[in-house]
């Protein structure tokens, strides 16, 4: 006869004498384990069947500590398991060794002052505003009487690695965004910190913003949208099936009169080892996200997806799209690979196992416009900029001068244009 017992947070009870199997489940922060319990017969196994399950519970929490995302490193750390045992949820707000489940952040952190130049946007001017009213506010200013011919987009996974040259980072982002002059902006990965270096930068105040001053600080990274264009609204729906707090980020704009056009970014589920096998790595999850945000966006006539996928399309399969969308870069690069992560190329990262993907894209269902134009940017080394790595080769260690990038992601930049 088959027993089941649910041991959570706090639970103290003694096991009984049962054989068993187990199974973990994590649904946020708390462990569910559920033992599937069989008779013992002989009493004399219980000692052992209890050192068993210490042990097994120890190497269970061992995977889940170990268990990092193939891409950006970031792991579920011993400190988030251990305070399973504490009821203070406050979790340091630098996320480059947390990253699942999201936790709120509750203090924010300077490291290295920030410079603000005079003719920089007040850090008040736009606080408290709601977004629609912002985007009015912005827009109307930016856009007023004018008839462009192109539109551009941006989409770039900043790096939420704030211990790696992060104020300088930004900063090159930000020269960037001066030089494409992006009409939207899709960033994913930013941090309360990032959010605060943004906000006093030169080129934020043509922008309106998806997240408020006082959303920034909720959450130790997120998704963000900025808009040069009127925003009807900005808008945020939680994925059904994730387990790290992702979703998907909409900006209703009005490119021209009559002329709406949904813009949509995400950050899908991240490639970390997950039970039961510790090897599908959110395989499923991702390519649900994929299916269930084109299900949303499909029901408009100019929509644009785009964003860090973490898409492999050896473990992931083709992205599925529906009929009328395209991949932008495959129809206007079809003989390029188009990795936006490449561990050869950007030379930040070397040391790191070898990994070229195509992560980040575009994909587009238009009726009014169409694609003109899309590239690849932050390509290059920031000038008089390196740092230190420590590389571990046959027992020795190594000591790396390498040279920093904007983010360990590359942007994409999509251009379009009237039909």
């Amino acid at each position: 006869m088959w027993e089941r017992q649910c041991i959570k947070k706090g639970d103290k009870r003694l096991l009984p004498n049962r054989e068993l199997t187990t199974t973990i489940n994590n649904t946020g922060r708390e462990f569910d384990i559920t033992w599937e319990l069989t008779q013992i017969e002989d009493e004399n196994k219980i000692k052992h069947k209890s050192l068993a399950i210490v042990i097994l519970l120890r190497m269970m929490i061992a995977q889940v500590a170990n268990s990092s995302c193939e891409i950006c490193g970031t792991r579920a750390s011993a400190l988030l398991l251990s305070s399973l045992e504490e009821e203070d949820d406050d979790l340091h707000s630098s996320v480059g060794n947390v990253f699942y489940p999201l936790q709120p952040c509750k203090r924010k952190i300077r490291d290295d002052p920030v410079e603000v130049k005079d003719d920089c946007i007040a850090s008040d001017v736009l606080r408290g505003v709601k977004s629609a009213n912002k985007a009015a506010l912005v827009s109307d200013e930016t856009y007023s009487g004018k008839d462009f011919a192109t539109w551009k987009i941006l989409s770039y996974n900043v790096w939420f690695r704030e211990d790696l040259e992060m104020h300088k980072r930004m900063k090159a982002l930000g020269d960037l965004i001066q030089l494409h002059s992006p009409d939207l902006i899709c960033f994913q990965e930013v941090t309360p910190n990032i959010y605060d270096i943004f906000q006093q930068s030169r080129w934020w105040k043509a922008y309106s913003c998806s997240v408020s001053n006082e959303m920034a600080f909720t959450r130790p990274y997120f998704c963000m949208q900025l808009s040069k264009l009127p925003v009807k609204a900005y808008s945020c729906i939680p994925f059904i099936n994730s387990a790290m707090g992702r979703e998907l980020c909409v900006a209703e704009v009005e490119v021209k009169k009559g002329m709406p056009l949904i813009v949509a970014t995400s950050h899908l589920e991240s490639p970390c080892p997950a039970p039961p096998k510790w090897d599908q790595m959110y395989s499923k999850e991702r390519v649900d996200q994929a299916k269930e945000a084109l299900d949303i966006l499909k029901k408009n006539p100019n929509a644009i997806f785009c964003g860090d996928m973490n898409w492999n399309d050896k473990s992931d399969g083709q992205f599925p799209l529906p009929d009328g969308w395209t991949d932008a870069w495959a129809q206007l690069k079809p003989g390029e690979n188009g990795w936006t992560y490449d561990t050869k190329s950007n030379k930040m990262l070397t040391g790191n196992r070898t990994l070229q993907k195509r992560l980040d894209r575009f994909v587009c269902n238009l009726h009014d416009f169409k694609i003109s134009g899309i590239e690849m940017i932050g390509m290059e080394a920031i000038q008089g900029l390196s740092y230190c790595k420590e590389k571990k080769v046959k027992k020795e260690v190594q000591k790396l001068v390498l040279p920093v990038l904007p983010s360990d992601h590359y942007g994409l930049v999509l251009t379009i244009c009237p039909q």
